[in-house]
């Protein structure tokens, strides 16, 4: 297992580097994205009014407070469960060029398939770490959509954004996949299945 620190967006070479289990900290931008924002972009046609070409997208829906201004403030940006919008990652990575996607609980084979083909890695965060992640959270820069509201569009820019392991890589490879089996030969071995 190797430490990275990396500047988002990347190409495909930098995540072809990327193992299962290898830990990663994010700078630069990371896109938040959640079930609304996604069902617009390929449920309704509408595509993303910001380029996604190389670029990190986790699925939040953060809480945040408007200010008079217009920006928002950040005041607790966690991670939301991933299988849910498995169908919509192949179309972020061939379709829009996105390389690496921040969950937790991981996604189905379609997508581990699709990550190996078009060089994109899933990258897993622990649950309950909102408050540390709004901490590494250093800027809400943009946002669009607001009227899906919390399930917006965001741009966010980072600072040591982590640790995050690779869960997924873009060699075919499931750490999810791996406990599995791991779990079945333990059930096994006690003489159960």
């Amino acid at each position: 297992m190797s430490e990275y620190h990396l500047r988002a967006p990347f190409d495909e070479a930098t995540m072809r580097q990327l193992q299962l289990e290898d830990r990663v900290y994010l700078d630069g931008t990371l896109f938040g994205i959640r079930d609304a924002t996604q069902h617009r972009i390929f449920d309704e046609g509408v595509a993303p009014p910001a380029d996604l070409t190389g670029a990190v997208c986790i699925h939040t829906a953060p809480g945040v407070r408007k200010r008079p201004d217009g920006t928002f403030e950040k005041i607790s940006i966690g991670t939301t469960t991933s299988p849910r919008m498995d169908r919509f990652v192949p179309g972020l990575l061939n379709q829009y060029g996105v390389r690496a996607i921040v969950g937790k609980g991981g996604l189905l084979q379609p997508s581990v398939e699709a990550m190996q083909s078009f060089g994109a890695v899933y990258l897993a965060i622990v649950g309950g770490a909102a408050a540390l992640e709004t901490l590494q959270i250093e800027e809400i820069e943009q946002v669009w959509w607001e009227d899906l509201m919390p399930e917006c569009l965001w741009k966010f820019r980072v600072k040591d954004f982590g640790p995050l392991i690779v869960a997924i890589d873009s060699h075919g490879n499931s750490l999810y996949k791996k406990i599995q089996e791991q779990a079945a030969a333990n059930i096994k071995a006690l003489g159960y299945g």
